[in-house]
């Protein structure tokens, strides 16, 4: 008898000490894909779910997720000056502002067990600026490399779907905003495409952290899969 009250005993204190190391478990979650892809959506909808875990959520984007960061954000994004803004430039400042957001805000989320999730990240950088821009690839991933300062995804979901569904949708999205500007969203087709087909291929050489999720679907019936896939994560 007093053999099975330690067994039990010992039982209960393993399953108590593997269910704070489960509660506790950081997780780095990337959110990518092309324009109107519906991320945000998603995004919105796992913060509440892992919250009603009982689970610490921080949600962040790039470029921006710190106030510097945010600055460099509303150059590469909206800047319209005389002056052209060249594809080098883009591409630097992309990696600054990662730069502040990694070891600013990700970093020190992640130490603290918090799970982090982040609309876009150095996926789409190698997908608008390396194949978008057609820069040197090579040169674009050491600088990846060196602005992540390793906090590298656990897991990335890309929300793949046509460029013209998802550009509709993004047109739809901002049609209420006056004087709305955006340099990405606002080129040419084939450059959306050659986005698109980029994503995929990382997706191809990763496949264990890229997972791709069809998102043409219904929010209820792409969130259903997302669960499943950060479930999986965390257990």
């Amino acid at each position: 008898m007093a053999n099975e009250c330690i067994v039990y005993s010992c039982k209960f204190l393993f399953y108590l000490i593997l269910e704070h190391v489960m509660e506790r478990k950081a997780l780095f979650i990337t959110f990518e894909g092309p324009e109107g892809a519906g991320k945000s959506t998603q995004i919105k909808l796992l913060k509440e779910y892992l919250e009603s875990l009982g689970r610490q959520v921080l949600v962040t984007r790039e470029p921006g997720g710190t106030p510097l960061a945010e600055d460099f954000r509303n150059i590469v994004k909206h800047y319209q000056g005389e002056e052209p803004l060249f594809p080098a430039t883009e591409l630097l400042l992309f990696e600054a502002a990662r730069t502040q957001h990694t070891n600013y805000v990700i970093a020190p989320a992640l130490k603290s067990g918090t799970i982090v999730l982040c609309d876009r990240f150095a996926d789409s950088t190698e997908a608008y600026q390396g194949a978008g821009r057609s820069l040197d690839m090579d040169f674009l991933l050491k600088l990846n490399n060196f602005a992540m300062a390793g906090c590298k995804p656990d897991l990335t979901l890309l929300f793949d779907l046509p460029i013209e569904v998802g550009m509709e949708r993004a047109r739809a999205r901002v049609a209420h905003i006056a004087d709305h500007n955006d340099r990405l969203e606002a080129e040419k087709m084939d450059f959306h495409q050659r986005v698109r087909d980029s994503f995929l291929a990382i997706a191809r050489r990763e496949p264990e952290r890229v997972k791709v999720l069809d998102a043409t679907q219904s929010i209820e019936e792409l969130f259903a899969e997302v669960k499943g896939l950060v479930n999986n994560a965390l257990s």
